[in-house]
């Protein structure tokens, strides 16, 4: 019997991703290294550091702990600036009525992000209050596939692993919730998230009565 589900945000609530791209690809260009949708795949799912070592790595750049610092505080601030336009309407549609209907059968709902910026995101979308639980990326040290944000938002729910479920866009997503003993619904693409117990097209297309049959 399923008692919790963990949501990821990126994708998965709301497209904060094409942000995230906008601000790396600013970056990317001042640094003069080229990024396209393409190399922004690598990036889904880690870390904000990890995320600029890989387009370090692609420009054939190196620098300082400081500098990187640096560049990695100019994105997010970039990202900020992005995400300061968010309204309650861009929660992806059904999302809002999955989590209340999910509340109404006493499931325990948490947010478990990478991003640093996740209870900015989910307070300018109006549904902060729908969670018990938020884990982001300034509570973890580890980023996916390693299962710490789930198994940390599981326990700040006091539900064990084996009870959860988790919602997730991106395959390192996907890899973690297994690791951490949950089932996971991937959102997407089948080819990329086939490990998942179900994968659906949109988070919306899952229904609450859906939990029965994971």
């Amino acid at each position: 019997m399923i008692q919790a589900c963990i949501f990821d945000l990126d994708g998965v609530i709301v497209d904060t991703a094409r942000f995230h791209f906008l601000a790396w690809q600013r970056l990317a260009r001042e640094l003069g290294v080229s990024f396209s949708e393409k190399e922004n795949e690598r990036l889904k799912g880690v870390s904000r550091m990890q995320s600029l070592e890989i387009i370090l790595e692609l420009g054939g750049i190196s620098a300082s702990d400081e500098q990187k610092e640096k560049w990695a505080t100019q994105k997010n601030q970039w990202f900020v600036e992005y995400v300061d336009t968010l309204l309650p309407k861009d929660i992806f549609p059904g999302v809002h009525k999955l989590l209340e209907d999910l509340k109404i059968k006493k499931i325990k709902l948490a947010l478990a992000s990478s991003s640093k910026n996740a209870q900015r995101v989910i307070k300018l979308l109006g549904i902060a209050s729908l969670f018990d639980a938020v884990v982001d990326g300034t509570m973890i040290k580890k980023s996916k596939p390693d299962p710490e944000v789930f198994l940390l938002a599981a326990q700040r729910i006091g539900v064990d692993p084996s009870y959860c479920v988790v919602f997730e866009d991106a395959e390192a997503g996907v890899e973690a919730a297994l690791a951490a003993g949950m089932k996971c619904v991937g959102v997407g693409q089948v080819t990329a998230l086939r490990k998942a117990h179900r994968v659906v097209v949109t988070t919306g297309d899952f229904r609450s009565e859906d939990l029965e049959g994971l």
